[in-house]
């Protein structure tokens, strides 16, 4: 705060504050405000971000911390850029964490939020923002191992031709899993088999097959990696030597081993590869569950891929929160 004396609204925050007892919100709002590497990823977005005029004329720009954190809060509470700014005038908390006394200013507009995204999706920032996480975890000492879990989820769009185009997003696609029929797109993902946290993500239309991504979910230096049926054929595909995929085999291919004992021992081979996979359920868990991204906000998949990939920055640094703040007090 810029003044010595807080001014009536921050006063009346305080007091309440000594009755208050604190929600999960508060919680998870400080944890990450310790665990996120704001200098770093300052640094990586100040070189695009508006600076003030020379002359000093027209509006000056808020401070690219303040818009970065409501732009996470966003991603956190799948907010759309009005609800944010509503947000912001109704939660306490979030305004603690943004750092907004509405004593002395108010909360940045829908549109300002909305122009802050943009420039993220016109410099492909999303990708600087994955980029830089990654470097904050490795150098606490999550690197990456020598095992990788590949795999996808489906992400559902609008169907709906109630716009003004009057038809549904051209880059989402329909794709068929088990007897139901989905429309939307696909965020797929390579996770480290050690650490648990998301090194590549890549984002498709839904009916792109799995087995086409394979090989984008490597960081190259691994020499197992893990999938399902999916990703069939991804072995062949591949032109590392020394590398070994454990592909889940089709259920029809086990059920025509005549051989009861033989079947047992394959279904049991396939049980232990399963329960290796199932680690990379958790990354989706906390997108979908915890940050409530279950469906995409966006028209396009440029758009929604950015958010993709932010979102999973965003997990990493959640999934390993423990870990950084035993680290750094």
């Amino acid at each position: 705060m810029t003044h010595k004396q807080m001014t009536l609204s921050a006063q009346a925050d305080a007091g309440f504050d000594q009755f208050r007892k604190p929600t999960r919100r508060d919680v998870f709002l400080s944890e990450m405000d310790k665990v996120v590497p704001w200098s770093e990823l300052c640094a990586a977005i100040e070189p695009h971000y508006p600076k003030v005029r020379e002359d000093g004329s027209g509006r000056r720009p808020i401070g690219l911390e303040r818009m970065l954190r409501i732009h996470f809060l966003q991603q956190w509470y799948a907010l759309s850029d009005p609800a944010v700014e509503e947000a912001l005038y109704d939660s306490t908390s979030m305004r603690r964490f943004v750092g907004i006394d509405l004593g002395q200013e108010g909360a940045p507009d829908e549109t300002t939020v909305c122009k802050f995204r943009h420039l993220l999706e016109q410099h492909g920032l999303a990708d600087t923002i994955f980029a830089v996480v990654k470097a904050h975890l490795s150098k606490q000492g999550m690197k990456l191992s020598q095992g990788t879990i590949v795999d996808a989820t489906i992400i559902a769009a609008p169907s709906s031709t109630k716009n003004r185009d009057k038809k549904r997003d051209p880059d989402m696609h329909q794709t068929r899993k088990g007897n139901q029929w989905y429309f939307g797109m696909k965020a797929h993902i390579g996770m480290d088999k050690a650490t648990g946290l998301v090194h590549a993500v890549t984002s498709t239309a839904a009916h792109v097959a799995d087995v086409t991504q394979a090989t984008e979910l490597l960081h190259g230096k691994e020499r197992h990696v893990y999938a399902d049926a999916g990703y069939t054929g991804a072995d062949k595909r591949d032109t590392k030597r020394g590398r070994h995929w454990h592909i889940a085999a089709k259920r029809n291919l086990i059920k025509r081993i005549q051989d009861p004992k033989l079947r047992d021992l394959h279904e049991h081979i396939e049980h232990i590869k399963a329960s290796i996979r199932a680690l990379v359920e958790h990354p989706f868990r906390v997108i979908k569950r915890q940050f409530g991204h279950t469906k995409a906000r966006y028209r396009g998949l440029a758009k929604n891929g950015a958010q993709v990939k932010t979102l999973f920055a965003l997990a990493n640094l959640w999934m390993a929160r423990k870990r950084l703040l035993a680290t750094t007090g």
